[in-house]
């Protein structure tokens, strides 16, 4: 099998065998585990056929992963797993917007964003979009909160190129796409032929087809494209939609796109109980109302422990009542003000228990989502260890969208399932509901079996779907026939024989004739550690990790931890020692720790916290004494390591880079960093007289650019330019006394070094206590990662009254920028937020400045974190080079004037990505203000005189 998948592919090693691979890839967000034999990384379509067919002469299957968002156990195998995720994210945004044509790999987000500048938008918006990518988008048929069954994947899908199980490729938007495959599958083309005619030949195949696809529906196959199209080809493109990977691969579509609405209004409704709310939905609905969010009554008590909760929702005594979160959405002032007097017209005759209060504040529209979204995070983060979180969804027409919600109650007290909240899409009758369990026992799958047959008569005997949008997959599988009866369900199958006669494309996915198959192959989840026990394998956290295409993701650091928990209990010691010893480099040596991945964490964890306490452990007295004696005299530290980059900087590189690669050799790559040519030579002392002023504020400049100068010779570095502005400003600034003995403590948090960490931020605090007067100023700080770090230097301490940090960027957006003089700006500037700026939430401070250099700011759409990292790029500078590939794509075709980020290490890596010359913001504002930028051409001159241009 192994040789006719590396003979498939370009490169034998796309195709990976490693334990750790395998078991970090066995998981999906689903509640099944399933161990792939091999996971192989597809380059193209070409590879995918060549894949497609060695899985059929081998007999073994094979099963497509992208995002892995999946809920219903879609994306696993125990046989081929196939990445399509990692190169296939083309977009190319067609007719000015108004279509795109999308690879499978890309995210909804990283499309939205594409289509932003154009006013358009992807119609379907499922709320997993910062990380669900196109492929499962089609796999699922996925909807989303606003686009109900109007705007979803079905609705929108112009064409599809798709590969089928031969391997044959169908692109149905040709010209010549139905002739070609006639000509190329005969026996597809006549057998759907045939089974549309069988279908719409049988009046009751039509009602019950029109009467499930009128709803939101992703049970079994598509069956109405049988009955919305004429051309095999046409039928086969929408038959692909929702197949969940088993009748071929989608390896681009295009999509019709929608308008983008640029005016929302948000209120929150609160009624009595559920049945008020209910009953309000076909008027609310009447009114144009874009979306109508259900919560039931537990899930208000448990908004009401949510931090920022709105005061509608915190003060009111939650009996039997519900919500209904409403939203309009327009493209103009105008229609969204009679939509909104159209709807509160209305609302005195809903029953509501308090009035309502609809707000364009971006602000309080983010304190009402947050309480419709949080819910899932809460109820799952405080789930008891070792169990799961499932989350289920099902659809009933509207009118009996109340007595569904009542009767789930009453089995979630009939099976003892506790904090079962139930919310969802109500304008569509679509509800979502979570289980809490092990699901391992025999008493706990009996009860899960129970109350999932009573479920199933619930919402079929309401003439609903058991699936609305997360996909049959396993989860579902054994009731397709029940929902659909004997004739439909047979169709199904004759269609997947057509496809896939073999049967080697993903089995056992939404179709399935074993009765029990949701209750097998669930996954354990041992606990490991506290700071990732509540990690529910959501995946959201992975397009924003820096090693996602190097090594593993945060999802599968965790799993992988799991696995070798699991590996340990089950008495596999071997499978254990060989997992630990590969997550050393694939899991601790290349996590950036930059803590991108919390920010997307449903439940908030920080897995880059695990990797520290695992660097913690492994790092013996010796490390710990050399790293707490470099502490107790960073001055001396910080101006070696300056000193030495500036005498390296004239040894020739190829001379100095032997004995270099042989000390890392000996050493360790984790030990010794990587010379590269790019680095500057040092900088200068930090330190800086007593003002003879009464200082507005300490200025805490960064030990970073002692160790690394200015990025051209002859500028004067962030801190000169920082204080500069500042005195143009009229503000006075103090450094800390012995400055250059300081720092964040951000060097030894990062690899565990927890006294050397203690002796510093001991330090530090003590100097910033006197610095400030105890307090009494505020602390300024010029690299974001600084910054960071000197707030949770911060929160460590214990004593009052608490210090206070702002970053430079905000501080000079707030304080300084508005003081200036006008000036000439620059044309253009490639601006690179770092991962500290996102966490600390000053980006907009950071655009904001930037927009004060030049005219136009542009963000790459690929921007993330560089994965420097402090000396991580320097150790490891495969991670930087693949965290970056994207980005320094991007920026080449941007012809930018100038390119800044704000922290140096960061400036360091972007600088090696790209072969531009990143600096600082505040030093690129300091020579665009200078006072001789009276002359038009002063600001550009200054830049070319640097070297930015």
């Amino acid at each position: 099998m192994l040789g006719a998948l590396r003979a498939a592919v370009s490169d034998p090693a796309q195709v990976k065998t490693r334990a750790i691979d395998l078991h970090a890839n066995a998981h999906d967000a689903s509640h099944f585990l399933l161990v792939p034999q091999a996971v192989v990384v597809a380059a193209n379509a070409d590879e995918v056929g060549k894949l497609l067919r060695a899985s059929r002469a081998q007999g073994v299957p094979l099963t497509f992963r992208s995002g892995g968002t999946s809920l219903s156990g879609q994306a696993l195998t125990d046989g081929v797993l196939v990445d399509v995720r990692r190169n296939f994210k083309q977009i190319e945004v067609q007719d000015n917007g108004a279509r795109v044509r999308v690879q499978p790999g890309a995210t909804v987000r990283a499309l939205n964003a594409r289509l932003a500048q154009y006013g358009r938008k992807f119609g379907p918006d499922p709320a997993s979009e910062s990380a669900c990518t196109i492929g499962g988008v089609v796999a699922n048929n996925s909807s989303g909160m606003a686009c109900g069954t109007v705007d979803n994947a079905y609705q929108t899908l112009e064409s599809v190129t798709v590969v089928l199980p031969s391997g044959t490729v169908v692109d149905t938007g040709a010209a010549d796409a139905d002739a070609r495959l006639r000509a190329l599958e005969p026996e597809l083309h006549e057998g759907l032929l045939r089974l549309a005619k069988r279908v719409a030949g049988n009046p009751a195949s039509v009602s019950t087809i029109r009467h499930q696809f009128s709803m939101k529906n992703t049970m079994g196959y598509g069956l109405n494209s049988l009955l919305d199209f004429d051309r095999p080809v046409d039928i086969l493109a929408h038959l692909i939609v929702g197949s969940e990977g088993t009748l071929g691969f989608v390896a681009e579509a295009v999509f019709r796109t929608v308008p983008r609405p640029t005016h929302t209004v948000t209120g929150l409704l609160v009624f009595p109980d559920l049945e008020t709310a209910n009953a309000a939905l076909p008027a609310l609905v009447g009114t144009g109302a874009a979306t109508l969010e259900l919560m039931d009554a537990l899930s208000l008590k448990v908004g009401q422990g949510l931090d920022d909760v709105p005061p509608v929702v915190r003060d009111l005594a939650v009996r039997d009542h519900a919500a209904l979160l409403m939203e309009y959405q327009t493209d103009n002032p105008e229609s969204l003000q009679e939509l909104q007097r159209a709807g509160l017209t209305i609302m005195p005759g809903l029953g509501l228990s308090a009035p309502v209060k609809f707000s364009a504040d971006s602000a309080t529209r983010a304190q009402l989502w947050h309480l419709r979204k949080g819910l899932y995070a809460s109820v799952a983060g405080a789930r008891p260890q070792g169990t799961t979180a499932l989350l289920e969804d099902v659809v009933v027409p509207v009118a009996a969208l109340g007595r569904t919600c009542v009767e789930l109650i009453r089995l979630f007290d009939k099976y003892s399932y506790r904090n079962s909240v139930i919310f969802g899409h109500a304008k569509d009758g679509n509800i979502h509901f979570m289980l809490t369990d092990g699901f391992t026992g025999t008493t706990e799958l009996e009860r899960y079996s129970a109350f999932t047959e009573d479920m199933v008569d619930l919402v079929l005997g309401e003439g609903g779907s058991l699936k609305a949008e997360h996909g049959t997959g396993r989860v579902m599988a054994p009731y397709v026939r029940r929902q659909y009866g004997d004739e439909l369900y047979d169709v199904m199958r004759q269609l997947k024989v057509l496809f896939d006669p073999a049967g080697m494309l993903n089995p056992g996915v939404l179709m399935n004739d074993d009765p029990e198959v949701h209750l097998r192959d669930i996954k354990l989840v041992p606990p490991v550690a506290e700071v990732v026990d509540s990690c529910v394998s959501c995946g959201y956290c992975e397009p924003v990790c820096p090693s996602r295409d190097l090594t593993l993701t945060p999802r599968q650091r965790i799993v992988t931890l799991r696995a070798i928990e699991q590996a340990r209990r089950s008495g596999n010691l071997a499978l254990a020692a060989e997992l630990e010893k590969d997550f050393v480099y694939d899991g601790v040596e290349t996590c950036a720790v930059d803590g991108m991945c919390q920010t997307a964490c449903p439940v908030n964890i920080n897995t880059g916290t695990m990797m520290k306490q695992i660097r913690r452990g492994e790092t013996g007295p010796l490390i710990n004494g050399v790293w707490n004696t470099a502490a107790k005299n960073w001055g001396a530290v910080t101006r070696g390591a300056g000193l030495a980059l500036t005498v390296v900087r004239k040894i020739p590189a190829p001379v100095l880079m032997v004995p270099n690669k042989l000390g890392r050799a000996v050493l360790g790559t984790d030990t010794l960093p990587l010379y590269s040519s790019e680095l500057p030579g040092g900088g200068g002392g930090r330190s800086r007289p007593v003002p003879a002023l009464a200082p507005e504020a300490v200025y805490f400049p960064a030990c970073v650019q002692t160790m690394f100068g200015p990025a051209t010779a002859g500028t004067p570095g962030v801190q000169v330019s920082f204080e500069q502005l500042c005195d143009r400003a009229g503000i006075t600034l103090v450094v800390p006394a012995g400055i250059d003995g300081l720092c964040c403590g951000t060097p030894w948090s990062s690899k565990g070094l927890k006294t050397g960490e203690a002796t510093m931020r001991a330090k530090t605090l003590a100097a910033l206590r006197t610095a400030t007067r105890n307090g009494e100023l505020a602390i300024i700080c010029d690299a974001s990662s600084c910054t960071e770090g000197l707030r949770t230097t911060i929160e460590g301490d214990q004593n009052e009254p608490r210090l206070r940090v702002v970053d430079a960027v905000q501080f000079a957006a707030e304080r300084i920028l508005p003081s200036l003089p006008e000036y000439q700006k620059i044309d253009s500037l490639a601006l690179h937020p770092t991962c500290s700026s996102t966490r600390m939430g000053i980006n907009d401070s950071l655009q904001t400045l930037a927009g004060g250099v030049a005219e136009r700011v542009q963000v790459p759409d690929n921007w993330g974190c560089c994965g420097f990292a402090g000396d991580r790029g320097m150790l490891h500078p495969e991670l930087t080079e693949s965290a970056t590939r994207a980005q320094a794509a991007d920026v080449a075709t941007m012809d930018a004037t100038a390119f800044a980020s704000c922290n140096r290490t960061c400036e360091l890596g972007l600088t090696r990505a790209t072969g531009k010359e990143y600096r600082h913001v505040l030093e690129l504002l300091e020579e665009v203000t200078r006072p001789d930028a009276d002359d038009p051409d002063a600001a550009a001159s200054h830049l070319a005189e640097s070297g930015a241009v």
